[in-house]
């Protein structure tokens, strides 16, 4: 097994991200010159509306506290900011990826093998659209893909009433993502890694709920947070037509359609005791597909149901977080098999993540990371990235991040937020294998990443 070698490490770091280093040494650098202004509102968009700080919503953003979960399942409607803006807000994520060995050919098109800069940009309506109506819908422009097209897109009815003997929410969500509705940070949507590199390479296979019917669905679902405590979801998907993918940017090379509808469920607890909030539940859906949208070879089934956890510890000073989730996915591939896609008739594929987060006073903070993807060796649908046709991968992820505005920006735009990140990917197995996983020569160590971003938003 190839070993990292820390001093050619050090070395790169230290010569050839020269430009990244300076780039993230003045984003830092203003940051820093801006802390003296006044402590002000939170992120954009629904800081100007609710009047909250960053850390009133998030630990260490895009994580939700549990007044983010609750401004969330109340449809995004609370008040009490004094902006007349409108709910409208910017993201840009300039970013720097560099690969323990380079990619042959280029690491997308238009780029390098290896150390790459890209960037992406995003526009946001983030907020009450009327009393009980509000709105996450996010629009994105993607660099390596040079295209625009929309994202992750949350809109919402919600009604708080008295009932149960406590506060209960009932709410209706449109979406476009199985699990973007949810309120923690432990299954797919929203978990970590919050951001990461599209030109690095990453694992052959994912679950379908891992985002493969992200942006290619519409759907519908209904919710009920009982008490604070017990949360309740249930929803239905359809894919676009390919006419309709295409108009909203999405690419529709080689997606697939699905046969009926597709049902989505999510059920969670959530116990809070002072500083302390905990969370276990479960969630899934089943999908009837039409691989590349080619009917009359049947379709392919696939059924995923997964548990998940999260505890949170929000100090004065210090916040611990802890996320978990492990997805078990029954695959029924009648139709690959019949057009030649797949050798087996059924797969299973797993799929465990989980990360611990600590922050110092919401401005200084460390992840680390773990998971692994473990299913059925196959001939037709892995032959092509791996020496065994195993989906098999493992790794770790750790992130150090600065956020110098999560109580209040600067006084010219006291709404500015900011994240400033080191990322490091170590992959214990790629794709079936330690070395020459791909038949070619290449080993798992060869795809560590270290990715440099500067996440901001206003």
């Amino acid at each position: 097994m190839r070993q990292i070698q820390v001093p050619a490490i050090l070395q790169f770091l230290s010569g050839r991200i020269s430009v990244a280093a300076t780039v993230l040494s003045l984003s830092l650098l203003g940051s820093l010159l801006l802390l003296a202004a006044p402590p002000a509102q939170a992120l954009p968009s629904f800081a100007r509306q609710t009047g909250q700080q960053c850390a009133a919503c998030h630990n260490g953003f895009p994580e939700l506290t549990p007044y983010g979960r609750l401004f969330k399942l109340n449809g995004y409607t609370f008040g009490g900011g004094q902006s007349s803006l409108p709910p409208v807000a910017v993201m840009l994520v300039p970013n720097f990826t560099h690969t323990q060995t380079g990619q042959p050919g280029g690491a997308a098109p238009h780029f390098d093998d290896n150390n790459n800069f890209s960037y992406s940009a995003s526009l946001f309506y983030g907020g009450a659209i009327t009393a009980n109506i509000g709105a996450f819908a996010q629009a994105t422009y993607d660099d390596v893909e040079r295209r625009f097209s929309w994202d992750n897109v949350d809109v919402r009815y919600a009604k708080s009433t008295s009932l149960f003997g406590g506060e209960t929410i009932f709410g209706a969500a449109l979406s476009n993502n199985p699990t973007v509705t949810d309120p923690w940070n432990s299954t797919p949507a929203w978990g970590f890694p919050f951001v990461g590199s599209d030109l690095a390479p990453g694992p052959v296979a994912s679950t379908l709920i891992e985002g493969g019917l992200a942006q290619q669905v519409g759907g519908a679902s209904v919710y009920t947070f009982i008490n604070r405590l017990v949360y309740a979801e249930l929803g239905f998907y359809r894919t676009l037509s390919v006419r309709g993918e295409k108009t909203l940017g999405v690419d529709t090379t080689g997606t697939s359609s699905n046969n009926g509808i597709i049902p989505y469920w999510r059920f969670a607890v959530e116990p809070k005791w002072g500083r302390h909030a905990f969370e276990v539940g479960t969630f899934g859906m089943r999908a009837e597909m039409k691989p590349g949208r080619i009917s009359g070879s049947g379709t392919d089934n696939f059924t995923d149901y997964g548990i998940d956890t999260q505890y949170q510890f929000l100090g004065e000073r210090d916040s611990l977080s802890f996320q978990a989730s492990w997805i078990f996915e029954n695959q029924d591939l009648t139709a690959s098999q019949a057009l030649g896609n797949s050798t087996n008739t059924h797969d299973r594929l797993d799929s465990l993540r989980a990360k611990a987060s600590y922050y110092y006073q919401q401005t200084y903070g460390a992840t680390l990371g773990y998971f692994r993807i473990h299913g059925t060796s196959d001939d037709g649908l892995f032959s092509g990235d791996s020496a065994t046709s195993s989906p098999n991968s493992a790794g770790f992820i750790g992130e150090l991040d600065y956020m110098p505005f999560s109580y209040g920006g600067p006084s010219f735009w006291p709404w500015l937020n900011m994240k400033i990140g080191l990322q490091y990917v170590y992959y214990t197995k790629f794709d079936g294998g330690t070395t020459n996983f791909d038949g070619a020569g290449r080993n798992a160590h060869d795809n560590n990443t270290v990715f440099l971003f500067a996440w901001m938003a206003f």
